[in-house]
């Protein structure tokens, strides 16, 4: 008998192929998909996503999305009780293992390890430690389409923004940026691909940029940020419910 667990989905490549990978396994059952969307922003988190393509795109795949709202201060305190709130759910399924598309991230990992383990889950990583440059080579062989979605503008170039990630896309990346985006350089939105019963017809109307202010540790003292998020305005071209 496989194992019922879920999937924590942000709508992008890294979760997608993930989900590939575990619907081929025969070892597990996908009983649902999880996005957190901010509960002002109707949106998922730096992704910018609207939360009605995120319905398409679960109805599209053909498994039930359940969604957590984020309320408005987006606080650490308040993601974590999104979460724990989400585990007790989980329980009342019987799942106790949540999957997740990680590629290297070590400190994101034992994260949500540790906090998983509080309220005696588990988490599973299908991707983890795979090179980045084959995880999206395979991701395009197998016929998967996406477009990047969000980037940060100190590593992406605005023009990149809203378009279909390609091979020759690929090739216009910096060095320094990984062809994953894992370290957050860069987020997509995949519309089709083998697991898909259908396509998400989108386009990409416009790009919006978003400053961000955050603050790092730099010695003993804390350094106020300043970021610069482009964002792709994805749209349907079409009612989904008419493709």
């Amino acid at each position: 008998m496989s194992n019922k667990i879920a999937l924590s989905w942000s709508g992008g490549k890294d979760a997608c192929l993930a989900l590939h990978y575990l619907m081929n396994s025969n070892e597990y059952e996908i009983d649902h998909l999880h996005t957190v969307i901010g509960g002002e922003t109707n949106r998922v988190g730096m992704h910018g996503i609207k939360k009605e393509l995120i319905d398409a795109q679960a109805a599209a795949l053909g498994i039930p999305l359940k969604i957590s709202y984020l309320p408005s201060d987006k606080s650490n305190i308040s993601y974590e009780q999104v979460m724990l709130e989400y585990a007790s759910y989980c329980k009342s399924k019987n799942i106790t293992t949540i999957a997740f598309g990680d590629i290297f991230l070590e400190d994101l990992k034992n994260y949500r390890e540790e906090k998983m383990a509080e309220v005696d889950m588990e988490c599973l990583f299908p991707l983890w430690k795979k090179d980045t440059a084959e995880v999206i080579n395979q991701f395009l062989e197998l016929g998967y389409k996406t477009k990047i979605c969000a980037g940060d503008a100190a590593k992406i170039r605005k023009d990149l923004i809203g378009k279909s990630i390609t091979h020759e896309l690929l090739r216009k990346l910096p060095a320094n940026v990984d062809p994953c985006g894992e370290n957050g350089e860069f987020h997509t939105f995949v519309y089709d691909g083998p697991i898909f019963q259908k396509a998400v017809k989108i386009n990409s109307n416009s790009t919006q940029s978003h400053f961000y202010e955050y603050q790092i540790e730099e010695g003993e003292e804390l350094k106020k940020v300043k970021s610069e998020f482009y964002f792709a305005e994805l749209e349907f071209t079409n009612h989904p419910n008419n493709s």
